[in-house]
């Protein structure tokens, strides 16, 4: 049996965890993220675990027999920052990381303090990009 990553969508409210978060600017940066994402995925808002706001999702298998399923575009808003997901990792997006404004990254996840303090029309173009990417290369499940 294949090991897979642990984290899956549940029938959890996108809402209910939004209107919980303890800082207003994260409840106006999550709406803010939920409508961009709804938009260039053309699906809705998906609990993925506890804390990921997911959309649409993908297969995936690696060669070590690793697979599952992940949301193709998301992102889970933390105590500090909001963690949005690259999942075909942002080594690719060196140009557009450099004229995005404040923000730290890892392999695949770009960590901002606000919207307000990045370039949403770069990150726009890159969260489009890479939906496209993700589409292409695993194709959509329609979640």
């Amino acid at each position: 049996m294949a090991a897979s990553n642990g984290t899956a969508p549940t029938d959890a409210s996108v809402d209910a965890f939004v209107e919980h978060l303890d800082d207003l600017q994260q409840q106006a940066d999550s709406r803010r993220l939920i409508s961009l994402m709804t938009r260039i995925s053309g699906h809705q808002p998906v609990m993925w675990g506890s804390s990921i706001i997911g959309f649409d999702s993908y297969h995936y298998r690696y060669d070590t027999g690793r697979e599952g399923d992940m949301c193709t575009l998301g992102f889970s808003p933390r105590s500090r920052e909001l963690a949005i997901y690259f999942v075909n990792g942002l080594s690719i997006y060196a140009h557009e990381l450099a004229n995005l404004g404040p923000h730290r990254n890892g392999k695949s996840c770009l960590y901002v303090k606000r919207l307000d303090g990045v370039d949403v029309e770069v990150l726009t173009r890159m969260l489009e990009h890479a939906y496209a990417d993700i589409s292409a290369r695993h194709g959509g499940m329609g979640r």
